[in-house]
């Protein structure tokens, strides 16, 4: 007889195969990487170039782990913003693998003359790259009363082992900035607006709709201190997820004005993950990580394990020179 343990974890990777199916990825630092959260963000940063790489290893204890990885650039001209963003992500026993490179485009409007009120609108369009192994899967027709037996036949009449389609997507970012450490933005984006078919089977299988909304600010409390607190809520059909918590950013005194600041921040994921993050900021680097702690209804198979996330993002400035007027003096002189 196949025992109680087996049966947990097979049964726990066929829900988990279910929800890889029908879930967009996600990421715990969800501010680190801006152009996933929103369209609207591409080219909203202070500098000229941006570009954002981000890591993500969980599910470690349950089976094979699910590895996400991510990059990202975009940059800005007058009030136009560019990105583009690509990532990959395996997950299971099947190496399910999802590639997929997107294109943002957005632009700011200014909704007051001192720009303290700014709206950005943004478009989001990409290429979505699907593919399983079916020979690393058991099914329920390969057991022979003792255990798995690969050599039988599954009786799994499915169309194709991997699948491309087109995605759509819209956002909408709002910034309200008093000062670079008093600010307030929120967004809202819609991805999957053309809900392309993901089946592997002859039945088509539409990829839902993920809307998103966010909001995040920024507080001085002191010379030295400012809190970072944010919420993020994601629905995918039946799926929800919501995101709350803050960071406290500290800035570190150097003697030759070189720009120096921690973060340490705590997190909630309900009904999912609590999660620890802290992040360095190094003049134009920035490097974050953060580590889940799982108590889910799958606590029993992954003894309160995780993921383990690593963001990292650089900035580049173009060397702007001061223009120096010259007064002429007259020949007469």
């Amino acid at each position: 007889m196949i025992s109680v343990q087996k049966l947990l974890l097979v049964g726990i990777y066929f829900i988990s195969f279910h929800l890889v199916f029908g879930q967009d990825i996600h990421w715990s630092q969800f501010n680190d990487n801006q152009l996933f959260q929103n369209p609207g963000n591409a080219g909203h940063f202070d500098g000229d170039y941006r570009f954002i790489g981000n890591f993500r290893d969980q599910w470690r204890s349950v089976t094979i782990p699910y590895n996400t990885f991510s990059m990202s650039a975009d940059a800005k001209i007058k009030r136009w913003g560019f990105g583009i963003l690509m990532f990959h992500d395996q997950a299971g026993d099947g190496t399910f693998k999802t590639i997929e490179t997107q294109g943002n485009l957005s632009r700011s409007f200014k909704l007051t003359k001192d720009s303290s009120h700014v709206i950005r609108p943004g478009i989001n369009f990409g290429m979505n790259h699907r593919q399983l192994n079916w020979k690393n899967l058991y099914f329920d027709n390969q057991y022979n009363g003792y255990y798995f037996d690969q050599s039988l036949p599954t009786n799994e009449n499915y169309q194709t082992d991997r699948k491309t389609n087109l995605s759509l997507g819209t956002g909408l970012i709002y910034e309200w900035r008093q000062s670079n450490r008093v600010k307030l933005t929120g967004g809202f984006g819609a991805y999957n607006l053309n809900q392309p078919n993901q089946g592997f089977y002859n039945l088509g299988i539409k990829r839902d709709i993920r809307y998103n909304g966010f909001v995040k600010g920024t507080f001085r409390l002191n010379d030295n201190w400012d809190l970072v607190p944010s919420v993020q809520y994601s629905q995918q059909g039946i799926y929800r997820e919501l995101i709350m918590g803050s960071s406290g950013k500290y800035y570190l005194k150097s003697s030759k004005g070189v720009y120096r600041a921690i973060y340490a921040g705590a997190w909630y994921r309900t009904k999912d993950a609590g999660y620890l993050s802290l992040g360095y900021d190094y003049k134009d680097l920035f490097v974050g990580v953060s580590y889940d702690v799982n108590f889910s209804k799958l606590v029993p198979a992954s003894n309160y394990r995780g993921g383990l996330e690593i963001a990292i993002r650089y900035i580049i400035r173009k060397f702007k020179p001061k223009n120096i007027f010259h007064r002429v003096c007259p020949d007469f002189i």
